[in-house]
């Protein structure tokens, strides 16, 4: 306690008053005062020190916590002290809101920690994606390098290789803007949008794949509903929705698209009569880099996690149905009011 300056200045001071006390007094009362006067210096100074002892307890509480790997050992070291004796008053005060910083800042460190094996699972799966495609376009222009390749095949090979180039650019594309939403580096513009208009925009690079597989697309709604959402990044976040739907349905299949308005949210609903999704898949599509058993060879596994993703920012909600050789239906919410 000798550390303690203040303490130790406070002792003095009650010492220096006593002393004088004594000496103002009368020779009869000298005794009596001097035991009296004792006794008070005796009980204040036990119980500075009982205060200064729970505080010593705090400041080796800080020390230990420092020390602590995760937020179970928190939980479990909080468990084991004694403060829960404490009555009320400010020491008890201030320990709740120290612990309250040091619960705060182990749920921090766990995120942070998690954070990280996300991103090097995430890288892990991103060099996967890349590592094929890269691989093919090395082994094409190695083949293209032949001179006497006969044109037929230096045809076919360009063209792979364009068809390789246009998915790395796409993957990278749309990684990066999964990026730039995740840290919030991207202000979406939310604003009224006409959903006949949103729907066609995020059709419209669709509309020859489709019909080179003889594809209908049925629309149908009112044409002045409207939605509340960025049109840009809404208009993009549905085209992967209809585009995993043109990906698993046949040839000469259908997709139909049902948008309506009501008081409480506008919806988009996106069904298709293709080959479905496993119901062990079902809960994971949305998941990045998750790949179904029906996924197509080219599939990469974020088109629809970057679709929730733009979805979720906007209020939305995405939910799906499926059934294995029925087809599947998506069905995206806006509300108008945080529910």
């Amino acid at each position: 306690m000798t550390r303690n300056k203040e303490l130790i200045l406070y002792i003095i001071t009650i010492l220096i008053f006593a002393v004088c006390s004594g000496i103002c007094m009368g020779e009869e009362n000298k005794l009596p005062a001097y035991a009296f006067l004792g006794l008070i210096i005796i009980i204040s100074i036990l119980f500075t020190l009982r205060r200064y002892m729970k505080i010593k307890e705090l400041s080796e509480y800080l020390i230990k916590v420092q020390n602590l790997n995760s937020y179970d050992e928190l939980n479990s070291f909080y468990e084991d002290m004694h403060f829960k004796n404490y009555s009320e008053g400010e020491l008890s005060i201030l320990y709740t809101e120290i612990y309250k910083v040091t619960r705060l800042l182990a749920e921090q460190k766990e995120k942070l920690i998690a954070d990280k094996v996300y991103l090097a699972d995430s890288l892990a799966d991103i060099s996967h994606q890349l590592k094929t495609p890269v691989t093919s376009l090395t082994v094409m222009a190695d083949l293209l390098d032949d001179g006497n390749l006969p044109d037929e095949k230096r045809r076919e090979f360009v063209d792979n290789i364009h068809i390789q180039l246009n998915r790395i650019e796409w993957l990278v594309g749309t990684l990066l803007k999964m990026s730039k939403l995740d840290a919030g580096s991207i202000k979406l513009k939310i604003q009224r949008v006409n959903m006949k208009e949103l729907i066609e925009k995020a059709f419209n690079h669709l509309l020859i794949p489709m019909e080179l597989k003889q594809q209908e697309l049925i629309l149908e709604g009112d044409a002045a509903s409207e939605c509340i959402c960025d049109k840009n990044w809404t208009a993009e976040a549905v085209a992967n929705i209809a585009k995993n739907c043109m990906e698993h349905t046949g040839e000469g299949g259908c997709i139909k698209v049902l948008f309506e308005d009501n008081a409480i949210y506008s919806r988009i609903i996106i069904e298709d009569n293709g080959k479905g999704i496993d119901s062990e898949d079902l809960p994971h599509i949305f998941e990045r880099f998750y790949k179904g058993k029906n996924s197509s060879a080219d599939s990469v596994g974020i088109g629809l996690a970057f679709a929730k993703q733009v979805i979720s920012i906007e209020n939305g909600t995405i939910d799906v149905k499926s059934q294995e050789g029925m087809g599947t239906v998506f069905e995206i919410r806006f509300y108008k009011t945080v529910v």
